[in-house]
């Protein structure tokens, strides 16, 4: 337990392999999976392998800021989200860095637009390296 990091409700993240930096993000421990907001959401196969391209908003604040991503699908997945509405989303499994640490999860590709976060931070993808406090934000981040 010594070595997990503390974390806040709220974070700024990185995504190397997506090239996002500073991703504020709501950490959520009731939510199971991570979760991404992405629009212009693509399949693609190349070279015999599954693939998603993807729009991201890495500034909630600059909607208008885009950057296209690409990564290889994983699975998809059925997903209940917190207003009992079940959907089937890509997963993608790219590297999440936080507090000069790294490591891979799972994200879902998902239509956020109506949260105020464009990325939700669940259970799976925080892994046994954090603790997170609920009344802290950016304790890692800023």
């Amino acid at each position: 337990m010594n070595n997990k990091m503390i974390i806040g409700n709220t974070e700024a993240l990185c995504l190397p392999e997506l090239g996002i930096t500073g991703l504020h993000t709501r950490v959520d421990t009731g939510a199971q999976t991570s979760s991404l907001h992405v629009d212009n959401l693509l399949c693609v196969k190349t070279d015999g392998e599954n693939f998603v391209e993807f729009d991201l908003h890495p500034d909630v604040y600059h909607l208008e800021e885009t950057v296209r991503c690409k990564a290889k699908l994983k699975t998809s997945k059925r997903i209940k989200s917190s207003n009992g509405e079940v959907e089937h989303r890509c997963v993608i499994e790219t590297m999440l860095k936080i507090g000069g640490q790294e490591w891979p999860i799972d994200i879902t590709l998902s239509n956020r637009q109506d949260m105020t976060y464009m990325m939700l931070l669940g259970r799976q993808g925080m892994s046994d390296k954090v603790i997170v406090d609920p009344a802290g934000e950016f304790l890692i981040s800023h």
